[in-house]
């Protein structure tokens, strides 16, 4: 079949889906290689090659810039995303790649105070910048400003692969929904809630933001106990995670909803904007599969950092995902997308 026959749509707003995926992607990786140990699959955060009997897990992302963020805090987000797909692994990044392909209306002071912004972050994981490519350029337009590759190099022994998942694992999850979505929405469009919801809702839904990450939850569960695998729950939210993660492992995975964190400002931003808070893109919440002589030290691991988390449910012999004895299919789109364009709408029209 040739491509102009295929079928398949791309999502218009989003990641692909696995049937896209599938179709016109995993056909066509270049070269069969011995020392890929993990190549691309749908939903799962990074790949590994095998350098010398050790570990080297990379992955690649957007570099994801929004100015009404603030510089600074855009660019905090920014790095974060580009080390968290790593992160899962287990293993601390330790190198990055960048390629800032800038609109021309960038100032100087404002890619100084980005690039600032990441070397302090960097230095602070103890992450270098190997190599990278900077440049102003028409038709590049914010947030999407580039991209960038993250690596972290191992042992084996240390690697959580994200197909790991066992019958009988337990199910930790952190932070709970909805995080990103609702850091994101409410520091946007501040100015649209005000007066339409109480301001301490507001107040605690704008303090998601620097819940945004998943390094740190990734790294101290992964020091703390035998974590079999973990994802990070970015679009299509815990409902699409668990399902990734279920599918990348042929397992099922069984929890009860009520028993997952779910963070102050929540539900009532995402009641505002009305989007479903579990399939609501959450970057920053860690779904890790733990073998259960390890769930304790996990959770207290995380507790010492302050990182909400709890024990949800566990690993099963079936396939796909299970919610309060319901069989939940992976959501398939993520409404983040679809609410950020219609209130950019609502608040260019005021």
């Amino acid at each position: 079949m040739t491509w102009a026959g295929k079928r398949r749509d791309m999502p218009e707003l989003g990641k692909i889906d696995r049937e896209f995926f599938d179709e016109y992607v995993y056909p066509h990786l270049g070269a069969d290689r011995e020392d890929v140990t993990l190549g691309p699959q749908h939903g799962v955060d990074f790949g590994v090659v095998d350098v010398g009997d050790e570990a080297v897990a990379m992955a690649t992302d957007p570099i994801f810039i929004m100015p009404s963020l603030g510089f600074e805090r855009a660019a905090w987000f920014a790095i974060h995303i580009l080390m968290s797909d790593v992160a899962v692994s287990g293993i601390p990044p330790s190198h990055l790649s960048v390629d800032f392909n800038l609109p021309p209306e960038i100032t100087n002071e404002e890619f100084e105070t980005v690039w600032e912004t990441f070397d302090r972050e960097a230095e602070k994981y103890g992450v270098s910048v190997v190599t990278g490519h900077t440049g102003r350029y028409e038709g590049c337009n914010y947030p999407m400003v580039g991209g960038g590759t993250a690596v972290s190099v191992g042992e084996f022994d240390d690697l959580v692969r994200p197909d790991g998942a066992r019958p009988g694992d337990r199910v930790v999850i952190t932070k709970g929904p909805a995080i990103e979505a609702t850091g994101l929405l409410s520091i946007q469009f501040e100015s649209l809630m005000r007066g339409e919801m109480p301001d301490e809702d507001i107040d605690a839904a704008m303090d998601r933001f620097y819940d945004m990450s998943p390094v740190d939850d990734a790294l101290t569960a992964a020091a703390a106990g035998p974590v079999t695998a973990m994802h990070d729950a970015t679009e299509c939210g815990i409902y699409g995670g668990l399902y990734e993660m279920a599918r990348a492992a042929d397992v099922g995975i069984e929890i009860e909803r009520d028993a997952v964190p779910v963070q102050p400002g929540v539900v009532e931003a995402c009641d505002f904007f009305g989007i479903d808070p579990w399939i609501s893109i959450s970057e920053g919440t860690v779904l890790a599969a733990v073998d259960p002589s390890g769930v304790d030290d996990v959770l207290d691991a995380l507790a010492s950092e302050d990182i909400p988390a709890a024990d949800v449910g566990e690993i099963t012999e079936g396939t796909g995902l299970v919610v309060d004895g319901e069989p939940t299919d992976h959501p398939g789109a993520d409404p983040f997308w679809v609410a950020m364009a219609e209130y950019m709408e609502r608040l260019q029209a005021e």
